[in-house]
């Protein structure tokens, strides 16, 4: 009886280690396809975003082609006037600060997450790609 019993626990153990090695084994190609497949479609976001940048250029090409855009940024940007036309300023009074927005929002990513999000980032492939 127990030489039955150690040897079916051998079996058990010799199954159990089969088992991990396969896991392991199609953990680590699985993983690959998925950061893959990420990439696709991280490339595909990419273009698109590229897409609509390039049309809106085009149809700033388009626009810059006439008199009446020109002097739009002309005064906009530079604060040209037209002869006659009267040019201002608004200065802030003094001890007074102006307060300006940041033009790019700043991201804290100094905060960790816990282990099992990096655990299940590890098996899905998430952690083979950098979003940027």
């Amino acid at each position: 009886m127990k030489r039955a019993r150690a040897r079916l626990t051998g079996l058990f153990g010799a199954a159990a280690l089969v088992a991990v090695v396969v896991a392991a084994a199609g953990i680590f190609p699985f993983r690959q396809i998925i950061a893959q497949e990420r990439a696709v479609d991280l490339a595909q976001v990419k273009l698109e975003a590229l897409q609509t940048e390039n049309d809106r250029l085009e149809r700033q090409i388009v626009a810059l082609q006439t008199d009446d855009e020109v002097e739009r940024i002309a005064r906009e940007q530079f604060g040209l006037v037209r002869p006659g036309e009267t040019g201002f300023v608004v200065v802030a009074p003094p001890g007074e600060t102006t307060t300006t927005v940041p033009t790019e929002p700043v991201i804290d990513r100094s905060d960790r997450q816990p282990w099992w999000r990096d655990l299940w980032d590890f098996l899905t492939g998430r952690d083979l790609l950098s979003d940027g």
